[in-house]
């Protein structure tokens, strides 16, 4: 089965790739995995990509279908895949199509904009380790402190409100509009995101029956 996953910033959608590609058993596909990787071994379309950054410019959207279809092409895909952060446009999903990529299924976990703002504003990381915390959800033991290791724990720039607004607002305006595109198709299925993070999987992994 070939899968894309959509949802907002914050909603967990990588976390579901995860689960879907563990159960399922096929690979998750990282639009940025994928262009770094076509980079570094030299591909016809890594160099194209390569060029464009290089330059300062965006890599465009034949260029990332290049690498995608060259990626999904690999022996592993065969049994199918799980594109995680492409399509994120109307145009980038019209492309896949005219370029014969076949799709399946396009899960959308779907999480209201409230929840996702105190989700994601309440991150917090530790400078030193990494480790992840919610001031909510996951508190360390002593405020700013790491459990772990005792660093410095901070709010990412991605995480701080006014971000998060921007980059909700982006997703509403570019990548939102799939949900008709593939809905026209037959193909959406759309999963409240829970609080829980494995009732979310139970719930995606039985929309898509697996």
């Amino acid at each position: 089965m070939n899968i894309i996953l959509l949802g907002a910033p914050g909603a967990g959608k990588g976390t579901q790739a995860e689960v879907i590609s563990e159960a399922a058993g096929i690979p998750q596909i990282s639009t940025g995995n994928i262009l770094r990787e076509a980079v570094k071994n030299g591909t016809e379309y890594g160099l194209k990509a390569k060029d464009a950054m290089d330059s300062g410019a965006l890599v465009s959207d034949d260029i990332v279908i290049g690498i995608l279809k060259d990626r999904i092409a690999k022996d592993d895909c065969k049994g199918g895949f799980i594109l995680d952060g492409f399509p994120r446009t109307d145009v980038q999903a019209q492309a896949l199509d005219d370029m014969g990529v076949r799709i399946d299924k396009v899960v959308e976990i779907a999480v209201e904009d409230s929840a996702i703002q105190k989700r994601m504003s309440g991150r917090r990381v530790c400078e030193n380790c990494g480790a992840s915390y919610h001031i909510d959800y996951k508190p360390t033991e002593i405020d700013g402190k790491c459990d772990k290791c005792d660093g410095k724990t901070v709010q990412r720039k991605d995480d701080r409100p006014d971000t998060v607004l921007e980059r909700l607002s982006v997703y509403h305006k570019q990548t939102a509009p799939l949900k008709d595109y593939y809905g026209k198709q037959g193909k959406l299925v759309s999963v409240a995101g829970r609080e829980e993070i494995s009732e979310t999987s139970a719930a995606v992994l039985e929309a898509l029956g697996i």
